[in-house]
């Protein structure tokens, strides 16, 4: 009888395991949080028959609010209220299954809602981390990554990491860049192309080829010792077939699904459009912008809580000084608008900058926060990338300026648009970036060219950025493949490389001339407040050149680009509606002494001249 008994015992227990499933938590997602933070703490577990599950806690400090299933029986969403810092235990209990789950709640570090951010005092280094620098071989390849190293495929893994950038942060300093900005260092587990980070597959774990999610933090913190500042790239708009959440969404809305694969039509002006169709828009949201990258679906409350704290998250975790936000205007824009605001209520004055990939300035301004936009959409975004100037300087450099609008003429025609930016010093400026050609291979490898774009970038409105080795003449490897080609590794940054391009005096005469220049400017305006928030005076001509004045109550720093190819002279006497307010002897920024503009002053062929004048007293 007592066998009789333990057996249906046993058997009874089976049953109700059965009946209940067995539960197991393999995720829990952000992977910590902190205290006196705005944004409630929504905590996702993610298991094995989860649904319909109790959660509770067994210390005193937090409580659970309440929990909601998705979906898929796998998930379960808890919010937390937060009373003090400390290790908890999560005890989810079904039938009579329980499991634990050790969570930490830190005490946030004073005055981190405070942080300040990159600004227009500031020049942006924009790394693409697998072709800058191998600082670590022994993870050039990891056992629970799909794609191996192969530095010779154009689309491959070349094996640059994050201790390759931390290698040369002494270097970024030294050209006079104050900010980095990486391409995403996140996991991208794609079969292949995985190099570019841009298919997320975990938004919580940087990807063991680039190191860890500590490295990251010693990166950033060795960067903040050198005086730089760190923006992370991040992707709201889609992740990658090989993310975890792909073999089970925990809601059919979570992505948006097609019968088969939906290409996004790339019309931005669905946005703003009044004789937009309800077809374009949709497509244009919520299109596939790859195979491998699943649309995301903004529109889910879940999914949009998520992406909130998982921003912050990592500003919180790493000290973050910004954020780039890849394809903008691709996400839905009221719940990306919402997502942009919670950024900032979290964090006051931090700066995110969009990329709104667009053309004319119009559309691009229209994402800009409290853009004057006849729909009243407000973006909350503060800054947005200038593409119509990056357009206007690299195609002006390679005209002769005898077309109406043509030559430096297009530059003048941009910047005469900066009426419909609310915050104009708050806008990107750059040449090239990892998306398109390199501005040597724009202007047929013209030193001179490379020279005139990099002081129209410094000295002109707004936020410099800089794409790695445009400062030592970089030029794509093969430009028939594309951004595989562009993207070319750093000379010096693997320990086999014939020539480190690191120092300098392995560099040749025409790659220490280019990056002198780019020193010599971008160190200049660090320490050059009306370059930082002075207004502009432009002054049209025919003739291939351009000149423009930033000034403030204090200085007038006259910029003339000679892009022909004969000497002109500086016509003082058209700008003397801005002379006559400064001291008439100035300083020659680039080539050292003083010049009168009262003389004659002749700019030599494809150059820039720079002279600040001071006030007179």
């Amino acid at each position: 009888m007592k066998f009789n008994k333990l057996y249906f015992t046993l058997i009874a227990l089976l049953c109700s395991q059965i009946a209940f499933g067995t539960p197991k938590i393999t995720r829990v997602e952000p992977l910590s949080w902190w205290t006196d933070m705005n944004i409630p703490l929504r905590i996702l577990f993610y298991g094995e028959d989860l649904k319909d599950a109790t959660l509770t806690v067994k210390e005193p400090g937090i409580t659970v609010k309440s929990t909601k299933n998705a979906e898929s029986p796998n998930y379960l969403f808890a919010d937390i209220d937060i009373e003090k810092a400390g290790t908890y235990t999560f005890i989810l209990q079904k039938g009579k299954k329980k499991l634990k789950y050790s969570y930490t709640i830190n005490e946030r570090s004073a005055n981190s809602a405070n942080r300040k951010s990159f600004t227009s005092a500031d020049v942006i280094y924009l790394i693409m981390p697998d072709r800058f620098a191998n600082g670590d071989t022994s993870n050039d390849s990891h056992k629970n990554t799909a794609e191996t190293v192969n530095r010779d495929a154009f689309f491959g893994r070349h094996g640059g990491d994050i201790q390759g950038i931390i290698n040369h942060l002494d270097y970024i300093k030294e050209l006079g860049a104050t900010t980095i900005w990486s391409t995403p260092l996140l996991l991208d587990n794609e079969p292949g192309a995985s190099y570019h980070g841009y298919a997320c597959a975990d938004y919580y774990q940087i990807d063991p080829r680039y190191g860890s999610n500590e490295l990251y933090k010693t990166m950033v913190d060795e960067a903040h010792k050198r005086g730089l500042k760190v923006i992370m790239d991040i992707v709201t708009n889609h992740c990658g077939m090989a993310h975890w959440w792909m073999k089970d969404l925990p809601y059919n809305d979570w992505i948006h699904q097609f019968s088969e694969f939906t290409r996004t039509n790339n019309v931005f002006s669905t946005n703003m459009d009044i004789n937009a169709s309800e077809y374009d828009l949709n497509l244009q949201e919520s299109g596939w912008f790859d195979h491998s990258m699943p649309d995301m679906n903004l529109d889910n409350p879940e999914l949009l809580h998520y992406f909130k704290q998982w921003a912050i998250w990592w500003i919180e975790y790493a000290g973050l000084d910004g954020l780039r936000v890849d394809t903008y205007p691709y996400n839905e824009k009221e719940p990306m608008s919402e997502w942009t605001k919670a950024i900032i209520d979290e964090y006051p004055h931090i700066n995110i900058v969009g990329e709104c990939w667009t053309r004319p300035a119009s559309q691009v301004a229209y994402w800009q926060a409290n853009a004057n936009n006849p729909d009243q959409y407000n973006s909350h975004l503060p800054s947005v990338m200038d593409f119509p100037t990056q357009e206007a300087i690299c195609m002006g450099l390679n005209e002769d300026g005898r077309g109406w609008n043509e030559g430096m003429a297009r530059i003048y025609t941009s910047i005469s648009n900066d009426y419909l930016y609310p915050d104009i010093n708050n806008i990107l400026i750059f040449s090239g970036n990892h998306d398109m050609e390199r501005i040597a291979d724009i202007v047929g490898k013209d030193k001179d060219k490379v020279k005139m774009a990099a002081t129209m970038v410094a000295t002109l409105r707004g936020i410099p950025q800089i794409f790695y080795g445009e400062e030592l003449m970089f030029v794509s490897k093969d430009q028939s493949q594309g951004h595989g080609g562009l993207r070319v590794d750093f000379p010096g940054g693997w320990a086999n490389d014939s020539v480190n391009l690191f120092d300098a005096s392995q560099r040749n005469e025409l790659q220490t001339e280019v990056f002198e220049h780019y020193k010599k400017l971008f160190n200049w305006r660090k320490s050059e407040p009306t370059l930082h928030t002075g207004k502009t005076l432009h002054f049209l001509t025919r003739d291939n050149t351009y000149a423009y004045f930033r000034y403030s109550d204090d200085k007038a720093i006259l910029v003339y680009i000679n892009a022909s190819d004969e000497p002109k002279e500086i016509p003082w006497t058209n700008y003397s509606e801005i002379l006559n307010k400064y001291h008439t002897v100035g300083v020659d920024i680039l080539n050292g002494g003083n010049v009168d503009n009262q003389q004659p002053f002749t700019a030599a062929p494809k150059s820039s001249t720079i002279i600040a004048f001071p006030v007179a007293k």
